[in-house]
């Protein structure tokens, strides 16, 4: 999990693809109680702007109890406790969010990057909300737009970001569905001058000029998640496999960085494949 915080766009993908397992039949069934519990592995870059990669696992839980829908999210979850009528053709999310970021935390291959020093575990808390318009090109198609808005609660940079998401999931088969995704990532003067400043003494240690980041858009990312059933009915739960692809360009500060500028590079790409069982 140290590299998590990468993972939002795609992410944001696997929270709007409904549980890999119950979405392309039968409309009601969406209502019945499920649990999905996925892992998998991904190729990702060893920090926001890095041109390092490595692969690194990837958990995901997805579903619904007793009306709350259960979304993964970057190393965390996010819970939304406003139940969705479908054949209204609108539906509204709001609950609670959680995550957890190791951003250069661990794991930094570059050893110029290194010499600057490690970041602390950020753990994040806050809102996330949104709405969802359903049945638009067929039966079982939505298209979401839902805002993340988080407070890091561990010391760490000590401030606020928020994530617009744009995702669109459509069935291909009974037994496969694909999910594309728009996402940003905004950080806070606080965000981004821990995560992108060169301070002198980091300066000093690294080499790297010294530079004052501000707050704005870091980056955006594009990603497509594609899930199929290995009995080819999604409806009826088991085991599903899924694969993920997203590409992210650091934007202003986060792409100016030292740390990106000259050790890494704004384009950032992700590759993942996993398996997912419903229950």
């Amino acid at each position: 999990m140290r590299k998590l915080a990468l993972l939002g766009g795609l992410t944001a993908a696997l929270a709007s693809a409904p549980a890999f397992a119950q979405d392309a039949t039968d409309p009601s069934a969406l209502d019945a109680d499920r649990i999905t519990i996925g892992v998998g592995g991904v190729y990702m870059p060893s920090y926001r702007g890095s041109d390092d990669y490595s692969v690194s696992p990837i958990p995901v839980i997805q579903g619904t109890f007793k009306g709350i829908d259960i979304n993964p999210r970057a190393g965390g979850v996010a819970l939304d406790f406003i139940p969705d009528n479908r054949d209204s053709g609108f539906g509204f999310s709001l609950g609670p969010v959680a995550t957890y970021s190791g951003n250069r935390a661990r794991g930094i291959k570059d050893n110029v990057v290194k010499r600057a020093g490690k970041l602390d575990d950020a753990v994040e808390l806050g809102v996330t909300a949104g709405v969802t318009a359903y049945k638009l090109t067929n039966p079982y198609d939505s298209l979401t737009l839902s805002v993340d808005a988080r407070w890091d609660v561990a010391g760490a940079y000590k401030g606020m970001v928020w994530t617009p998401n744009l995702t669109y999931t459509t069935p291909l088969s009974k037994g496969s569905l694909v999910t594309l995704n728009a996402s940003a990532h905004h950080g806070d003067g606080k965000f981004n001058r821990y995560y992108y400043s060169v301070n002198p003494g980091q300066s000093a240690a690294s080499g790297l000029p010294i530079y004052g980041a501000k707050k704005g858009w870091d980056s955006v990312s594009f990603g497509v998640l594609g899930a199929y059933d290995l009995d080819g009915d999604l409806l009826n739960g088991g085991l599903a496999v899924f694969a993920l692809g997203s590409y992210s360009k650091m934007l202003n500060d986060g792409k100016d960085t030292p740390y990106t500028r000259i050790r890494g590079d704004a384009d950032q790409w992700i590759g993942g494949l996993g398996l997912a069982y419903t229950f």
